[in-house]
């Protein structure tokens, strides 16, 4: 009985070498792509593109693109959200400044970029499998799906900008603020005409 069962497990182990290894490059292609954020939303961007021309071909699938459009909108909540919502709770770490006196504390959000990023293509790569398994293509009128998102994400924002608004945060940021710092011969009153 102990040659069967070391018989499995020593077939086993190179599947699960191979597994190990392929995840691990996996991972390691992925965290190369951690630092080119403009060049990640690139291929998500063709990626997207695939998907809808796929989609547009077929003339189907639609309630994949919905419950796809669905996704979409909860990751932008956790993307635009901050880590600490201060209206659910009490945290000891950083808060959102509510008042101008207020110590400066950066913006964390609840999903940060790279993870917004990958969650989104992924989906989108699972969606455009998805489109290659008839039973997915349930018979709907699309029109109605597309109202009913478009009024629901319009809801949505409206709620998360009004949050915005109340504990004046603004989830981008555009690099590192710079300032122009003293102006010498506008401060000190010194002309140069003479």
């Amino acid at each position: 009985m102990d040659g069967i069962g070391g018989e499995t497990a020593s077939a086993a182990a190179p599947l699960s070498q191979w597994q190990h290894d392929v995840s691990r490059l996996y991972q390691y292609y992925l965290d190369k792509t951690t630092p080119h954020a403009v060049y990640r939303w690139i291929g998500t961007l063709f990626v997207l593109a695939i998907y809808a021309l796929r989609v547009f071909y077929v003339q189907g699938f639609y309630i994949v693109s919905y419950g796809l459009g669905i996704y979409i909108l909860n990751l932008l909540i956790g993307f635009l959200s901050p880590l600490v919502d201060p209206e659910m709770e009490v945290s000891d770490g950083p808060l959102l400044p509510t008042k101008g006196s207020d110590e400066f504390k950066p913006f964390i959000r609840r999903l940060p970029e790279f993870k917004f990023w990958y969650s989104f293509t992924k989906a989108f790569c699972i969606a455009f499998v998805m489109t290659f398994f008839s039973i997915f293509d349930v018979p709907v009128f699309w029109p109605i799906l597309l109202c009913y998102w478009i009024v629901l994400f319009v809801l949505t924002m409206r709620r998360q900008i009004a949050h915005m608004i109340k504990y004046k945060y603004i989830p981008f940021s555009l690099g590192k603020q710079k300032y122009g710092g003293k102006k010498a011969s506008a401060s000190s009153g010194i002309s140069n005409d003479d």
